[in-house]
């Protein structure tokens, strides 16, 4: 295995890497690094959201600035304001201590001015959604003459959500000689049509099979009928005693019906999609980071950007309406090499979906029945006395106190 230092970065980032607690680089990061760091030439990078993308293009592009700049040499685009922050977050962690360089980040939901006085005191690097950036630009508050680099990230997702008109016009106002990386998690004619008008001969990097699901992650579903599927997830949910993930609705009202119900049936959820304004949706989101809240429940729209790497489960309470959008769904679990469950709950008429599912991830989903009443009950007491085998209360002395529950369950029986 490939370490940092032998992909040629310098013993400042190393130094920070190593504190960081970053020992090993991940696929993307072993093919990106060397190439970045050596090359001017465009790149199109494939690899699966969660791979480590951010450090694949940062760290290079960190060796390549200069810092102290007024105006920025490189561009970062992204879909959602979360991902924005978080690469801005990794960016300006990696560089702490090092040249002075500036990162800013730009995104609606946020006061414009602040955003333009971050500007005005210089910015080394901005890192912005699409409409946010062509709305300072249109200000003629951020200038792109002296950009050398772009960086399309998920560039995919920024295509799928309509960004298209706003990609155009920024990438309009950058020099023709500027190096353009762009990186997603799928390939598809609308992200070679930006690599046909916007890139010069790029190289191709692919970590994994093109459209691929992440290794780690199993695939389950279950069949029921549609006015079903709120009990059949409550069982399900119910014989998950740790779940901890997102619940994917097809609809914004759909979505906050299911929060809801779940709230009611004592689970601990939120909700997360475009009505939510984005102060909720930031407290939604750090408590959901730190696992005060266990369950969100999400529109795609919504997810994009949630960069969370424990997740145990992703639960498609419906099908994405595009196949395509399934990975990117189960491609938030099983991160960091941890395993993760995509469970699909999908109405008799919906199974053929399921085979092309398979062809699209390259595994097989299994099939798997709707626990029971009794099955749950069985989970939960098993998870419970689990739970009371693995306390130590021998330094405090409480052991008496479980004499006497063993007492009080000696009427129960098998």
């Amino acid at each position: 295995m490939a370490t940092f230092e032998q992909l040629g970065l310098p013993s400042e980032i190393i130094k920070t890497l190593d504190q960081a607690g970053f020992t090993e680089p991940s696929s993307i990061q072993v093919r990106a690094i060397p190439f970045l760091l050596d090359s001017e030439a465009d790149l199109i990078a494939l690899a699966q959201t969660g791979t480590g993308k951010t450090a694949a293009f940062g760290l290079p592009i960190l060796c390549k600035t200069e810092g102290k700049g007024k105006e920025p040499t490189t561009l970062i685009l992204c879909p959602t304001r979360e991902l924005c922050m978080q690469i801005t977050k990794d960016l300006q962690g990696f560089a702490r201590g090092w040249k002075g360089i500036s990162v800013v980040s730009v995104y609606g939901g946020q006061s414009m001015s602040i955003q333009i006085n971050s500007l005005k005191k210089g910015a080394d690097i901005v890192v912005g959604t699409p409409g946010r950036i062509h709305d300072l630009i249109r200000r003629k508050a951020l200038v792109l003459k002296n950009v050398e680099r772009v960086v399309l990230d998920e560039a995919d997702e920024m295509l799928d959500m309509g960004f298209k008109e706003d990609l155009d016009a920024i990438l309009e106002q950058t020099p023709e000689t500027k190096q353009t990386l762009l990186f997603s998690a799928t390939i598809s004619k609308s992200v070679y049509s930006i690599a046909s008008d916007y890139m010069k001969e790029p190289e191709e990097i692919s970590v994994g099979e093109k459209n691929k699901g992440a290794d780690n992650v199993t695939h389950e579903y279950y069949v029921t009928a549609n006015q079903n599927k709120f009990e059949a997830l409550k069982r399900i949910l119910s014989s998950l005693p740790n779940v901890y993930g997102i619940v994917f609705c097809r609809t914004k009202k759909q979505t906050q019906e299911v929060a809801d119900n779940l709230q009611q049936a004592g689970y601990n959820t939120e909700s997360l999609h475009g009505d939510i304004s984005q102060n909720v949706r930031t407290s939604i989101m750090n408590r959901f980071k730190r696992g005060r809240i266990t369950l969100l429940a999400a529109t795609d729209v919504a997810a994009r950007g949630i960069d969370v790497n424990n997740l145990t489960h992703i639960i498609n309470y419906n099908l994405p309406d595009q196949n395509g959008l399934y990975t990117h769904r189960s491609g938030r679990t099983g991160r960091a090499q941890k395993s993760g469950i995509s469970i699909s709950i999908v109405a008799p008429n919906e199974t053929g979906r399921i085979k092309q599912l398979e062809n699209l991830v390259g595994k097989t989903f299994e099939y798997k029945k709707i626990p029971s009443g009794e099955e749950v009950m069985e989970i939960k007491f098993n998870s419970f006395l689990e739970e009371m085998k693995n306390i130590d209360t021998s330094e405090f002395g409480y052991d008496h106190y479980f004499s006497e529950a063993v007492s009080k369950l000696k009427h129960l029986k098998k």
